[in-house]
């Protein structure tokens, strides 16, 4: 009898949200996926009851040790790293797997809106494939795969629209921390709630299609759907539109991610087409949420600007978290930052480091 070989899987960022979805995948799989390594940043307590959970020793605490992430991702020696670490502090550890030799599932968009070239560089030079755990790029991925990417005219990203979709703009100057946190569809943590809400992360995602999927902005449309359950669509060159369709739940993108090249069958809950089932988009409304049209504007000019773009609205989300600035001006402050002089090339890694941290610096003095 044929022994069965599991899959060893990487952990990044293992208290978040994609992390503890992870190793729920991880207990309801136990026969396909052995956990060989866990991360968190400072949460120890949590970290250890994990790593009890899941039969794992290999534990690494990032806070104050940044440094140590490299020998802790080489040594697990994992086929399948998964990034749920939170902003521009995944970037590091993103190479780090693909240079140990790894598949990367990816949930950090931040280190694709900031580096992506290099990440895909290393990628190919180490043979490995980086697969985008976001909902929305794990369908795009899917899709592509299936149909060819010499067939695709275009994607359509979808949004649920976030708490705000159907708020009036001149209720915006009165929106609260728990108003932008309170999400409709997706349980998630306090930033990526808050980006959802001005639609940064559509516009974030906007980004990163474009660095994944090699796609100029004209080829990439955002839909708001707030059902969630098209999680993408693409447009083939005849015309026709091909959509990923399931409950809104992270499980999905993951397990693709961990199961590829492969698709196996799960047991995770299907749409229900035996009850009645509407589905809606509409444009999203640019002029009221304008970070997606920053990105956009972004995109357009490329260089230096992703890095920008992600590194103040961190720290400016950051700040209304903390009740320091208001949720009119994120995208406000956001602009005047990305209206400075960018002229830098991030041509290589410390690059993209300085201009992070330029960006960090310039946002911070403006709260």
């Amino acid at each position: 009898m044929k022994a069965i070989t599991k899959k060893k899987v990487l952990i990044l960022g293992c208290t978040g949200s994609i992390g503890q979805n992870s190793i729920a995948l991880m207990k309801e799989y136990p026969n396909d996926f052995e956990v060989v390594g866990l991360s968190a940043h400072r949460n120890e307590a949590k970290l250890k009851t994990f790593g009890k959970e899941c039969n794992c020793t290999n534990l690494f605490l990032s806070e104050n040790n940044e440094e140590g992430f490299a020998e802790f991702i080489s040594q697990t020696k994992a086929d399948i790293a998964i990034n749920g670490i939170s902003g521009f502090a995944g970037l590091l550890p993103s190479i780090h797997c693909l240079e140990a030799k790894m598949d990367l599932a990816l949930a950090n968009k931040e280190s694709i809106v900031s580096a992506g070239d290099l990440l895909q560089s290393i990628a190919r030079k180490n043979n490995k494939k980086i697969i985008p755990v976001d909902s929305e790029h794990s369908a795009v991925f899917s899709l592509i795969q299936g149909l060819g990417k010499n067939s695709v005219k275009k994607i359509l990203l979808t949004a649920s629209g976030g708490p705000f979709r159907l708020w009036e703009k001149e209720r915006f100057p009165s929106i609260r921390v728990q108003d932008a946190l309170a999400h409709p569809t997706w349980s998630m943590g306090k930033k990526i709630s808050i980006d959802s809400a001005t639609l940064a992360n559509k516009g974030l995602e906007v980004i990163e299609a474009s660095k994944l999927f090699s796609l100029d902005a004209k080829e990439i449309q955002v839909l708001i759907h707030p059902q969630s359950i098209v999680h993408s669509m693409v447009q083939s060159k005849d015309g026709a539109y091909y959509a990923q369709l399931s409950p809104p739940s992270m499980k999905q993108a993951i397990l693709y991610a961990l199961n590829h090249p492969e698709i196996k069958e799960n047991n995770l809950p299907s749409l229900d087409f035996s009850q009645d089932l509407a589905l809606n988009f509409s444009p999203p409304r640019m002029n009221d949420f304008p970070m997606l049209a920053l990105a956009y504007e972004v995109l357009e000019k490329d260089g230096a600007l992703p890095i920008v773009y992600n590194a103040a609205n961190e720290i400016f989300v950051h700040a209304f978290l903390a009740e320091k600035i208001r949720f009119i001006d994120i995208p406000l402050l956001t602009e005047k930052i990305l209206n400075g002089d960018w002229s830098m090339k991030p041509n290589h890694l410390e690059d993209v480091i300085q201009i992070d941290r330029i960006a960090r610096e310039k946002a911070g003095a403006l709260i």
